[in-house]
């Protein structure tokens, strides 16, 4: 009988591993000798030991999940508890139970990795929600479904929840879908109503521009051609293609018009030229009577120079405010100096300013004597206060004077 630390072979070639419960048969060896079939059952020992430690390696790196790495031990203990091989099956034991508490530790980071994650997630979905429900209130309906259909994107690329607050933000996110694709399709369509409303209204406003074209009414065209562009723009836009040509048709007819008028204005100019030229000549004898000295002679001169004005006619138009201007002037500078001479004549102002004048003469005569009785009793603060009333009702005196002189001439 050949023996081993671990196991023995007895003299029939059974091959015996030892145990903490006893000796237990793992084999036969017949064909070689003791030694060999020792050397082969400690081979096996030896690869189920590599196996165990592949194992610890893998599972304290972490590569394993948990539940493959909970598996995998217990595979591997199974091999070992019933293995066919001699050698200390119990330590191989004791370093598959060491890793237990490390898969348990890895179980709870796990299990915390995962609730941050799903937190994060949940956060995420939130914030997602909460946007949708607001683009879904506004009205922006250029980017707002692709903004949408970029939160949706987001939201399927983000890990699921648990599935009750999963299901209630998805379906708060779906509603906000829903009621802005609805407020959407209903703007649009109320868009197009409008658009197919102002495309009859401006075919019809067309219509009219173009038979006004030719008027050669030149002022009451112009007006109504005002109205129908306060028209055109009060309608707002019709579907872009149309909108344009109605535009293209509507400003060309308005062109027509306006060109035809500005042509016959600028015949009428010419022809208006000669009587422009004589209204400088009289602008030469109106400016002639400034400054004014005596305003009865220039009033004449003026009426004669109004009445050959108004009979010399229409000037151009580019002429017309100028020339007005220049006459205008001259007028005005006449009747300003008539007015101050009608100031300076007023009779009944003249009488309120003489009146004035002796109103306060009389009072200044009893301050007089009420302050020659004052210096008589030697009273030297009524004489103080009187003085100053008597030096202040002089100076209105003189103003009132003064005034009373400029109404008698």
């Amino acid at each position: 009988m050949t023996s081993h630390e671990w196991g023995r072979v007895d003299d029939d070639g059974t091959v015996y591993v030892r145990t903490a419960d006893g000796e237990r048969p793992v084999g036969q060896y017949p064909e070689g000798t003791p030694e060999e079939a020792l050397a082969f059952f400690t081979e096996r020992y030896a690869a189920l030991s590599f196996e165990v430690e592949l194992l610890e390696q893998r599972v304290r790196s972490g590569v394993l999940s948990p539940e493959e790495a909970a598996e995998s031990v217990k595979t591997v203990r199974a091999q070992v508890t019933d293995a066919r091989a001699v050698g200390d099956l119990a330590a191989l034991g004791a370093r598959l139970d060491a890793l237990g508490p490390v898969i348990a530790t890895q179980r709870e980071a796990r299990k915390a990795e995962k609730a941050a994650r799903s937190a994060e997630a949940k956060a995420a979905k939130e914030k997602l929600v909460g946007e949708a429900e607001k683009l879904a209130q506004g009205s922006d309906w250029r980017h707002g479904a692709n903004r949408l259909r970029e939160l949706l994107d987001e939201w399927k690329a983000l890990p699921r929840i648990d599935r009750a607050s999963d299901d209630a933000l998805w379906r708060r996110f779906s509603s906000a879908r829903t009621a802005y694709t609805r407020r959407r399709k209903s703007h649009f369509a109320e868009q197009n109503e409008k658009r197919d409303a102002a495309r009859a209204v401006k075919e019809r406003l067309v219509v009219e521009a173009e038979k006004l074209a030719a008027s050669t009414e030149w002022g009451p065209t112009a007006g109504r051609y005002r109205d129908l562009m306060r028209d055109w723009k009060a309608a707002g836009p019709a579907p872009k293609e149309v909108d344009d040509a109605l535009w293209k048709r509507f400003r060309a007819a308005q062109d027509t018009f306006f060109g035809n008028r500005d042509a016959a204005a600028a015949e009428q100019d010419q022809e208006f030229a000669a009587n422009a030229e004589v209204k400088e000549q009289l602008l030469v004898e109106a400016e002639a009577l400034l400054p004014v000295s005596d305003v009865e002679n220039a009033k004449r001169a003026f009426r004669d120079i109004a009445d050959r004005w108004d009979a010399a006619g229409k000037v151009p138009r580019d002429r017309m405010k100028e020339l007005e201007g220049r006459i205008r002037k001259v007028e005005q500078a006449i009747r300003a100096v008539e007015d101050e001479q009608w100031k300076r004549s007023d009779p009944e102002k003249s009488a309120r300013a003489g009146d004035m004048v002796l109103k306060l003469e009389a009072a200044i005569a009893q301050v007089q004597a009420e302050l020659d009785r004052a210096r008589a009793a030697g009273n030297e603060k009524k004489v103080r206060d009187l003085e100053e009333n008597l030096a202040s009702r002089q100076q209105f005196l003189d103003m009132a004077r003064k005034a009373s002189a400029d109404f008698s001439g």
